[in-house]
Formats: C-alpha cells, sequence, structure tokens
C-alpha cells in the first residue's frame, strides 16, 4: 500500500490585520487570512484543505511558476540560433515550465525572520529543456495591510525566464462561490489575444469596446457575459493584459461584493487574468468547500507568455551571470 507524502513544511508570518500561509511544495501561498466582521479571520486566497496535496497535485493553486510562467507555443524556442525542445504539458504547448515546473518542486528555507521567508531553489541545466544552471529566491514578507513578494535568479548560461505567483483571490471568502460580482479594474489599455490553444497571436489589440475593457471599475460577471471569440478561448478571461507604465505601479484593483479591496502592485510588463474556469469541484478549499467555476482569478504579474517566439514582446531573456529581480505587492483594504 502506498504512503501518502510527508506534508510540506508551513510557514505563518504574521502583521497587523493579516497572516499569510506559504509552503516549502512550489513555495506556495496556501492561506492569506484578514480580519474580518467581528475580528473573525477570512480567507481571500483558494487553497487545498490538505497541505500533502500541494507536493502531488497543486495544481499551480498559489505556487510560485517557473521557469517560465505561462505558455510556450510548440515546446520550444530559438535563443541565439539554438533551439531549446522543452517539456510539453498541455498538448504541444510548454505551460508555467512543463511536466516537473517549480510548482511541483521542494524548495528551500535559505532565510526566516519574524515577518519573511525567503525560499530558494536550484534547476540545474536542461532542467525541462531549458538552458542554463539557474538559482532562485522567492521572499514573501508580511507587512501592515499588504504583502510583498520579491524574486531572484541567475544563470550561468543565457536563458529565458519569467517567474510569477499564481493564487486565485476570493475577497468575499474563500468557499464563498464565484467571483462574478466582484469588480476589477486594470491599468492596462491593450491586451494580448490569443489563438483557441491560448497562444497569443502577436497581436496587441486597443480594449476600447471589448469585453477586456478594464480601465474603469468593471463588474466581472458583466465582462463575462458577452459573446466574443477570445473569451470562448479561455472559457472566460484567461489573457495577458499590457500594464500601462513602468517600474512599481499599479496593475489592479480588485474589489468584492464585501467592499473588501486588493491592490496590485508590480514592475513586470504583464498581468494574466484569469477567471478560473476549469474548478469543477473536484478542488476542496481550507474551508471544506469544493471549488466551482470561478472561484477565484489569478492576477499573475508577469513577462507576456509565448514572449521566445515574438520579438515585439518585451524580452524575457536572462543573459548569463546578470541577475533577474522582480517585485508584486498586495495591498489589502
Amino acid at each position: 500500500m502506498s504512503q501518502s507524502p510527508a506534508p510540506p513544511t508551513s510557514v505563518e508570518l504574521r502583521a497587523e490585520g493579516l497572516m499569510l500561509e506559504v509552503l516549502t511544495a512550489g513555495a506556495a501561498v496556501r492561506r492569506l487570512e484578514v480580519t474580518g466582521d467581528g475580528g473573525r479571520p477570512v480567507g481571500i486566497v483558494l487553497g487545498h484543505a490538505d497541505p500533502r496535496t500541494y507536493v502531488t497535485n497543486g495544481g499551480y493553486l498559489g505556487a510560485t511558476i517557473g521557469r517560465f510562467g505561462n505558455r510556450i507555443a510548440g515546446a520550444r524556442f530559438d535563443l541565439d540560433g539554438e533551439t531549446h525542445e522543452l517539456s510539453g504539458n498541455e498538448g504541444t504547448t510548454t505551460l508555467h515550465g512543463g511536466v516537473d515546473g517549480f510548482d511541483h518542486r521542494a524548495w528551500t528555507v535559505v532565510d526566516r525572520g519574524d515577518t519573511s521567508v525567503t525560499f530558494g531553489l536550484h534547476s540545474p541545466d536542461g532542467d525541462q529543456g531549458f538552458p542554463g544552471a539557474l538559482d532562485v529566491t522567492v521572499t514573501y514578507a508580511a507587512l501592515p495591510g499588504r504583502v510583498r513578494i520579491d524574486y531572484t535568479a541567475v544563470c550561468d548560461r543565457d536563458t529565458v525566464v519569467n517567474l510569477t505567483n499564481h493564487s486565485y483571490f476570493n475577497l468575499d471568502g474563500e468557499g464563498s462561490g464565484s467571483v462574478d460580482d466582484h469588480w476589477l479594474t486594470l491599468s492596462a489599455g491593450a491586451f494580448t489575444p490569443t489563438d483557441f490553444l491560448l497562444i497569443p497571436t502577436g497581436e496587441v489589440r486597443d480594449v476600447e469596446g471589448t469585453p477586456f475593457d478594464f480601465r474603469h471599475p468593471r463588474r466581472l460577471g458583466e465582462a463575462l457575459s458577452h459573446t466574443d471569440e477570445q473569451l470562448a478561448h479561455g472559457q472566460g478571461i484567461d489573457h495577458n493584459f499590457v500594464v500601462d507604465g513602468a517600474g512599481l505601479r499599479h496593475v489592479a484593483t480588485l474589489r468584492g461584493a464585501s467592499g473588501r479591496t486588493l491592490v496590485v502592485e508590480s514592475d513586470q510588463p504583464g498581468v494574466q487574468v484569469y477567471t478560473g474556469a476549469h474548478f469543477d469541484g473536484t478542488v476542496t478549499g481550507t474551508s471544506g468547500t469544493a471549488y466551482g467555476p470561478r472561484a477565484g482569478i489569478a492576477l499573475e504579474t508577469q513577462g507576456f507568455p509565448d514572449a521566445p517566439h515574438h520579438a515585439d514582446f518585451p524580452t524575457t531573456v536572462l543573459r548569463a551571470g546578470t541577475e533577474h529581480r522582480t517585485t508584486t505587492v498586495w495591498r489589502l483594504g
């Protein structure tokens, strides 16, 4: 009889008004709790009831994604004239780093304080087909009213890197139902349309007059109710938005029916918005509730999907010996 895996190490970080639980499995966020009515904690990210699930079948919930977040078409890319064949795990596509992405890995706690923890991971040369030996860290810090995530990566060969966090948010409480009554605002005047495989076509399209216009607060259920080819491709929204400006700046504001808010800031050029169409009741959350369609929304700050195949997209190339460094902040209100 096979034994169930040992649970991953759990680290709880606390600051005024919030508690963040992160795991060594996938360097994943399992719980983010804020103070609700009557002083009771309310969980606002989707998480597995059993922490051991993250070891075997985490389904990206809250995980650190790498080496390359999102999709690479054809499970291959060329860099400086050399073709690199990757592991395909979504048909002919490499999704979120391949068959054995960083979300499947046991990360190491390399530094821990009262309000922060740093996880480290070594990815050997050729891992999932990616060139170079890559060393990655992700640091989670709990601060009053906010969570900060800092990533670093260094490689000994030229490679491509696109790191992100794959938390799903439901500001009315995980397990409370769909996020249709959440209101979303994005600092994004354009998005990158996809083909039916959810691979960007290369076009950068203005959001004006489309269901993808979130420049002003828009109810998710209303946006998703439109008949639109792009919505059909993603069974809702599963698209990269082109974030206005540069540097650490506003990306998104999400507001639940409860009035609770999340403001996302990042220095990355894009944010993948995914409205969680795949949830079908097979995942049981930390509250013991099964997650149905659109149980949460992911706001993945990152480089553009399939960037290695699109010279006009912001580069995701990391040159040997240089440091990739990026920051995302979640502000809670």
